[in-house]
């Protein structure tokens, strides 16, 4: 899949405020990619890369947008996936420079809008209603799954782009892989999606509101004398918090 026909389904789904058609965007973009390109179609769309922090700050970002663009899209899904896993990989002296290298590179072969989308992908700030609760619909209706046990196996896989290739390469019962495994974290829980306050309340008939209290939400794992703590993010935080491991192992 050429990266530019990823980038005008974000931007067809950014226009839209339509669920319906941004699943069904989100569907056809998924349908039509081939089976190595699944997980980044997820990633990118759900604005994650899958090499995670690359080492590429704001500064950076800023300084390579004003190269002069590309008269014509060439990149492919892959091209720009093989760059920032060499990127990731970089380390030791001088690191930050070739870094640079790499991404001045990669941005010297972009359009106007595939830097655009590069620039917000690599910074986090992808903001197009394509997050992860319709993704997650997307994906059911690319696979042609029931939307529950999609939802439910990327709760237990912590990632949707896993899912995401089991569902649509292998069928339902591919996602039988994804279960609740110790020192595995888990996705919270979230809200079910509605189209507006109308459509909740008469899903719900009756609701019962309670003020929400400050704090950290963590989920802790205990086998044995190992105790791993993750944030709701999903980040091992295990090291920050010495004096919740030593509750959890009294208990």
């Amino acid at each position: 899949m050429q990266f530019i026909d990823l980038v005008t389904v974000s931007q067809r789904v950014a226009a839209t405020r339509s669920r319906l058609e941004k699943r069904a965007l989100l569907r056809d973009c998924l349908r039509a990619a081939g089976p190595a390109e699944i997980g980044l179609v997820v990633n990118y769309l759900g604005g994650t890369l899958p090499q995670g922090r690359i080492g590429l700050g704001p500064a950076i970002v800023r300084r390579l947008g004003d190269e002069p663009f590309a008269g014509e899209p060439s990149l492919s899904l892959t091209d720009v996936d093989q760059v920032f896993t060499r990127v990731a990989e970089i380390s030791g002296k001088g690191s930050q420079q070739r870094r640079r290298e790499e991404l001045g590179a990669l941005f010297g072969r972009t359009t106007a809008a595939e830097r655009d989308f590069l620039a917000r992908l690599v910074l986090g700030e992808i903001r197009q209603g394509a997050l992860e609760g319709v993704l997650i619909e997307g994906i059911a209706d690319a696979a042609d799954i029931p939307v529950d046990a999609i939802r439910r196996a990327v709760m237990l896989a912590s990632d949707p782009a896993p899912v995401a290739r089991a569902a649509m390469l292998e069928g339902r019962h591919a996602l039988a892989r994804f279960r609740l495994e110790p020192m595995s974290p888990v996705r919270p829980m979230l809200a079910q999606p509605a189209e507006d306050m109308a459509d909740a309340m008469g899903s719900l008939g009756k609701a019962a509101l309670e003020y929400k209290l400050d704090g950290a939400r963590v989920q802790i794992h205990r086998v044995g004398t190992d105790v791993r703590i993750f944030s709701r993010r999903l980040n091992d935080v295990t090291a920050s918090l010495p004096d919740v491991v030593e509750t959890a192992l009294v208990q």
